[in-house]
């Protein structure tokens, strides 16, 4: 198979509201859209990926990602690959997590449509598409503004709520009493984004369970290099703890297990560096009895719906956190997934099956 073009964009997308978690506060998606033109056996056929950048939670952000490509290009355009040697190929491009994974998705979406079979058959799922019930994220802000924008979802079918907390132990504690009283009963999943000490993230939870709200799990209460406070909070939360800035790696994932500083890890594309080293690092998450969360940074339907055949490739996960593109103020894309309320079902189409 052979590289022919390569074309790369940004993709800018307006969120309906800003998107503010402790570290970051954005109001478009900073991604690459990444075009692959391939030919197979002959045959020539298109893969598309997003490299979608959240700074700080990324390294890059998109004026970084558009530049790392735009200088890899002219190694990509023109060389021949074969399949078993895709690792070696990456490794000689040496690029950072997030243009790798778009760049990744963009050829096994080609080679998968060359093949005629979905992308998660690709990568060795021999079942159905799982079925996909997303949570829907409250970003920080004002407590009855975010008790209305979750009343509001009730009826479209979103029954999990994933709420950022992390900047004020205080706001934080009003956000969940608006949702609480409003919502009594509320499924609940926190993310703090590294934002707490693990006596405010314990705090948080102490609150959480005299306002009786059923809390899921809690995201990353510390600082992603603070696992002493990670093991406190997983030893004394009561709950699972999820880290997601805390692994990056599969070397990171070793030492959660070792350190026991979290109950399951938060597999994410950009940040692991595509879609086969995810699958690598969420089959022995598995091994060593962890759980898994699937989620994205702010991310279309195209990156989503990749995400999605990677949670069909590994048979499922406890938490699915795939709702950035209901935050966006426009689809640039269609197919990939259909959308009954929270519940999302994968075309069975090949490759992606997203077309913009």
């Amino acid at each position: 198979m052979k590289i022919l073009d390569l074309h790369y964009s940004p993709l800018s997308v307006p969120l309906l509201e800003p998107f503010v978690i402790a570290t970051a506060t954005v109001t478009h998606t900073r991604a690459a859209l990444i075009k692959i033109e391939m030919e197979v056996r002959g045959e020539r056929f298109i893969g598309i990926g997003e490299a979608a950048a959240l700074h700080p939670v990324t390294a890059e952000d998109q004026p970084d990602i558009l530049e790392e490509i735009k200088n890899a290009a002219p190694v990509i355009v023109g060389r021949t690959l074969v399949p078993e040697k895709l690792d070696e190929f990456f490794e000689e491009l040496g690029l950072r997590p997030v243009t790798k994974a778009g760049l990744e998705c963009a050829i096994l979406d080609a080679l998968a449509r060359a093949e005629g079979i979905p992308l998660h058959r690709f990568l060795g799922s021999t079942g159905q598409p799982c079925r996909l019930v997303t949570d829907i994220t409250l970003p920080i802000g004002e407590p009855r503004h975010l008790a209305d924008l979750a009343e509001g979802y009730r009826p479209k079918g979103f029954e999990v709520f994933k709420i950022k907390v992390g900047k004020s132990l205080s706001q934080d504690s009003k956000v969940l009493e608006a949702v609480a009283s409003r919502i009594p009963g509320a499924r609940i999943r926190l993310d703090a984004n590294e934002g707490y000490h693990a006596k405010d993230a314990l705090a948080l939870l102490k609150h959480a369970e005299k306002l009786s709200l059923v809390i899921e799990c809690f995201e990353q209460p510390c600082h992603r290099e603070d696992l002493v406070g990670m093991a406190e909070v997983t030893a004394q939360g009561g709950i699972p703890i999820v880290a997601d800035e805390s692994c990056r790696s599969m070397a990171d994932l070793e030492q959660l297990a070792l350190r026991k500083a979290a109950h399951g890890v938060n597999l994410k594309l950009v940040k692991l560096g595509g879609l086969k080293n995810s699958l690598r690092i969420g089959r022995r998450a598995k091994d060593l009895g962890l759980a898994l969360m699937a989620g994205a940074m702010v991310e279309t339907r195209l990156g989503l719906t990749a995400m999605a055949h990677l949670v069909t490739a590994l048979g499922g996960v406890e938490w699915l956190d795939l709702d950035t593109a209901f935050l966006l103020a426009s689809d640039p894309f269609h197919g990939g997934y259909e959308v009954n309320g929270a519940q999302l079902t994968l075309l069975n189409g090949p490759g992606l099956g997203v077309e913009a």
